[in-house]
């Protein structure tokens, strides 16, 4: 009898990596997102989410990236970023919501600490889940990965979006825990909590031991 669990070691031909939104849009105080609120304002909102991305969830990202490429596993990459310049292609959602990060601009660009290879794959999203606008799933499937580690930024949102759809299509899916994150610990908190019937979880340094990097 074949026994079902989520809780399963990678396998380095059949994984891949996931960052998600990790840009100078949400991840950089100049970038759009932050960039008209005041210096007060911005701290009071989003100091302790910058603080823990540079102390903390930045440095495992590239941790993660560098033993993944060690291995020679999937690193991909998917960042906010409509199809045309005035966002017109973007969801509904994001059109309330005010975001539009132009095609081709400075926001939609992964961080330079964590910038991709010329080889490794970019997917500009314009929906929370990377699975509902972009063709990931069919790039994916012709990849050959069928266990998916995700990592990124916000976990609340744009990651759990990711998770959940990834799960329902079938892909077994592991979360880094200290590799995402949001705008408050409370915030952080609850949603592992929340979503951990969807996945594998697991510290950045449990991970890199499991692929031997």
């Amino acid at each position: 009898m074949t026994i079902l669990s989520r809780n399963i070691p990678l396998e380095p031909a059949q994984s891949g990596l996931l960052f998600i939104d990790v840009q100078n849009f949400a991840a950089k105080r100049n970038g759009g997102e932050f960039k008209d609120m005041s210096d007060d304002e911005f701290e009071k909102e989003h100091g302790w989410f910058f603080e823990q991305m540079e102390s903390h969830v930045v440095p495992n990202m590239q941790k993660l990236q560098a033993g993944f490429r060690a291995k020679n596993i999937e690193v991909l990459y998917t960042t906010i970023e409509s199809l045309t310049l005035d966002g017109r292609d973007r969801s509904l959602d994001y059109k309330i919501t005010g975001f539009n990060v132009p095609k081709g601009s400075w926001d939609g660009k992964v961080i330079d600490e964590l910038a991709p290879t010329d080889d490794e794959i970019v997917f500009p999203k314009s929906s929370s889940s990377v699975f509902v606008s972009t063709h990931i799933d069919y790039v994916l499937r012709n990849l050959g990965v069928k266990q998916l580690v995700i990592s990124g930024i916000i976990t609340d949102q744009c990651v759990e979006s990711a998770i959940r759809d990834a799960c329902d299509l079938g892909y077994l899916v592991t979360q880094v825990t200290d590799a995402c994150a949001t705008y408050t610990p409370e915030r952080h908190a609850n949603s592992l909590n929340t979503i951990k019937g969807y996945c594998r979880q697991v510290t950045t340094d449990d991970l890199l031991k499991e692929i031997g990097a």
